[in-house]
């Protein structure tokens, strides 16, 4: 299995909820890079409406790796108002699907070193994404070595959306593990960013999404990210092996 994949993407539909749905363009590869498409102000859509169901409002697309026939994942959840980068390396196909959608690309006002490098008009926001009900959190920002990441957090659906600092790849995780801190970040994982969540789902940039008592699962991620160092790092090397 490679860690990455290449050639023609084959879409798969990992996750789908009242607010948005998650997919993977190459299911087979290691990395399991995974992007999803968000409804603005989820809790706003009547769950007995079928025609919010199916498509009105406005969708926002986070981290996406094109794939054929996402266009039609997207139109599921609404017109595509924006794409949003939340992660410095994760541009990914942004700039692609944003000119395809002839919408901006997104950033955190905070972010540096990304604007340059994407093939698309670009829009900052600061702690709220738009009028989405998605606020922002810092989650890392150091340049040694260089890691800008951000959060997307909704309130009222706990919904929470983290681009790399937690993952459900298996290289993320140590045996028994539902959600695992990124290898990188183990010895000193941001807890602080998480501390007052309370998350109904936790969507990832590298899996597929918890949706199963979430808040359990991210909050043990990071207080037993030390403690289960090895047995992660362990399982980490054989997968990239």
């Amino acid at each position: 299995m490679p860690m990455k994949g290449s050639g023609t993407p084959r879409l798969q539909e990992i996750d789908r909820w009242d607010g948005g749905v998650s997919w993977l363009a190459y299911p087979d590869e290691g990395m399991q890079r995974a992007s999803h498409v968000l409804a603005a102000d989820p809790e706003t859509r009547d769950s007995a409406d079928s025609e919010a169901q199916s498509g009105d409002g406005e969708a926002w697309v986070v981290d996406p790796v094109d794939a054929p026939g996402v266009d039609d994942l997207f139109a599921s959840v609404g017109d595509v108002a924006g794409v949003v980068v939340c992660l410095d390396r994760h541009k990914r196909d942004a700039a692609a699907v944003a000119r395809r959608h002839d919408v901006p690309v997104y950033l955190p006002t905070w972010m540096t070193g990304v604007a340059d490098d994407i093939d698309a008009t670009t829009e900052r926001f600061g702690r709220e994404l738009a009028d989405t009900g998605y606020r922002s959190l810092k989650v890392v920002d150091r340049s040694f070595p260089p890691w800008q990441e951000a959060a997307l957090y909704h309130d009222e659906s706990g919904t929470l959306v983290v681009p790399e600092a937690v993952g459900t790849a298996e290289y993320f995780c140590a045996p028994g593990e539902r959600l695992g801190v990124h290898p990188m970040l183990r010895l000193s994982p941001p807890k602080r960013a998480f501390r007052s969540l309370d998350p109904e789902r936790v969507l990832v940039g590298h899996g597929a999404g918890v949706f199963e008592d979430a808040s359990t699962a991210l909050h043990e991620a990071l207080d037993n990210a030390r403690a289960r160092l090895p047995a992660a790092y362990a399982r980490a090397f054989r997968s990239l092996i």
